[in-house]
């Protein structure tokens, strides 16, 4: 079963995503800021992490940076979740290592559809 880590500051968020995942057959961890974050990934890798970009403490885009740097999550997929949708955010999210950007709010059809996507063999 595939590990899917959900990291958004909205507790309502991630209640919503997490039953679209479970329900898909994902397994589903989350977080509620960057570095609870961290210290899952440091613990157990996930198959692919889905992270706000505006979080109190450390953004989206730092966290996808510092998760980056564990070894087990260098090649993994990395989607950033969010209302924002200007360019210049997304550049700067792809080149901290985001594999994909999707704004809220997200159809479950959408989002299943990209998860299947990025996660090899997912």
């Amino acid at each position: 079963m595939k590990t899917i880590l959900l990291v958004d500051d909205s507790t309502t968020m991630l209640m919503s995503m997490e039953g679209i995942l479970k329900r898909a057959g994902y397994q589903v961890e989350t977080a509620t800021n960057g570095d609870a974050a961290l210290k899952k990934i440091a613990a157990a890798c996930p198959d692919l992490m889905i992270t706000d970009l505006n979080m109190p403490g450390m953004d989206g885009i730092t966290l996808i940076r510092e998760a980056k740097k564990v070894p087990g999550m260098r090649f993994k997929p990395v989607l950033m979740l969010t209302t924002e949708s200007q360019q210049a955010k997304r550049n700067e999210a792809k080149a901290a290592g985001a594999t994909g950007w999707l704004v809220k709010p997200v159809k479950a059809e959408e989002l299943l559809s990209v998860v299947k996507q990025v996660i090899p063999g997912g």
